[in-house]
């Protein structure tokens, strides 16, 4: 089993997560945060949006405990910080050396036996809260740190940049940081998972999911477009543009307070309002010819209505006119 998966964080900045699963990836692996508490600050809108679109995901939190008991607050960080999210996938602690240079700034010494203390004590932090525990580190830090029993007792996502697998036991393998995917500006880490998490959580009724409630349906053929938030912009604004109305767009995009609502974030406008025009605004990595597919028109409509006299000449940010 070889399933294609990818893993995130603030450095990817706003990610079109639409554009990522119909590149084909499965699933994504989101930084929910760091430390004592220090959420991620892409994470609420990465996890919203991967919910939304039903693209499983897992978290990770990075590891700057100094003690099992820093480590045991770190678990309960990220306990808090994922509760309002659907995880399929696991919850897993990112330790590597970097975590050991913090440390040993903080005056500890990350020795061997402490490390494993580390992950069992955060691990163990995040069992007893339902959810089903990893660990995440690279070849070095696993030989000189941690050893190959942790594997045995918990999942392992394991980091070695190379054209080939090399057999460790693991359940995933982040095989690349520079990975190129469609949606995402700049390099990303890419993944190759080999079990079947969220079949195993599922059936175990972790992570607060049962084996009697259904992954994510596949979203059906779409009946909105979606529309790319501009600075500026309002609800009632864009409701108007579209020919909606601000609470059909706060049910459709899960929006509780239709004052608050932020630049660069996508939102789903419903299609079949009072206004028959529907319009798009270009996303970096875009082409006319993957728009016309998306919006099932041709790009020689989309050239005709928008005046565009090269169609391989389209810019990120401007607005293009689907039908009229």
């Amino acid at each position: 089993m070889n399933i294609k998966g990818l893993d995130v964080s603030e450095f990817q900045g706003e990610i079109n997560w639409e554009r990522v699963k119909n590149a084909g990836y499965q699933f994504a692996m989101i930084r929910a945060g760091y430390g004592f508490n220090t959420i991620d600050k892409q994470f609420q809108r990465n996890a919203s949006e991967c919910n939304r679109i039903g693209l499983p995901i897992g978290v990770y939190w990075f590891c700057y405990a100094v003690s099992p008991e820093t480590a045991i607050q770190e678990a309960d960080g990220c306990l808090r910080t994922i509760r309002n999210y659907r995880i399929d996938y696991p919850v897993c602690y990112d330790i590597e050396q970097a975590s050991a240079a913090y440390a040993l700034g903080e005056g500890v010494t990350i020795t061997p036996a402490l490390a494993k203390q580390l992950v069992s004590s955060f691990c163990n932090r995040i069992e007893a809260g339902g959810y089903y525990a990893m660990f995440y580190t690279n070849r070095s830090f696993l030989d000189n740190y941690l050893g190959n029993d942790l594997a045995k007792r918990y999942a392992f996502w394991y980091a070695r940049y190379a054209s080939s697998f090399d057999g460790t036991d693991c359940g995933m393998w982040q095989y690349t940081n520079e990975g190129s995917v469609p949606g995402i500006g700049g390099n990303v880490d890419l993944d190759i998972g080999y079990i079947d998490y969220p079949g195993i959580i599922r059936r175990a009724g972790l992570n607060h999911l049962s084996e009697t409630a259904p992954p994510p349906a596949p979203p059906s053929a779409p009946t909105y477009i979606t529309y790319t938030i501009q600075p500026g912009d309002t609800l009632s604004e864009i409701a108007e543009r579209f020919g909606t109305t601000v609470s059909s767009l706060s049910a459709l995009n899960g929006i509780s307070d239709p004052n608050l609502i932020y630049a660069g974030n996508t939102l789903r406008i419903p299609q079949g309002g009072n206004s028959a025009s529907v319009y798009y605004t270009i996303q970096p990595g875009d082409t006319l010819s993957e728009i016309a597919e998306r919006f099932g028109t041709t790009v020689a409509s989309l050239s005709a209505l928008n005046g565009i006299s090269d169609p391989n000449l389209i810019y990120a940010g401007n607005t293009l006119l689907i039908s009229q």
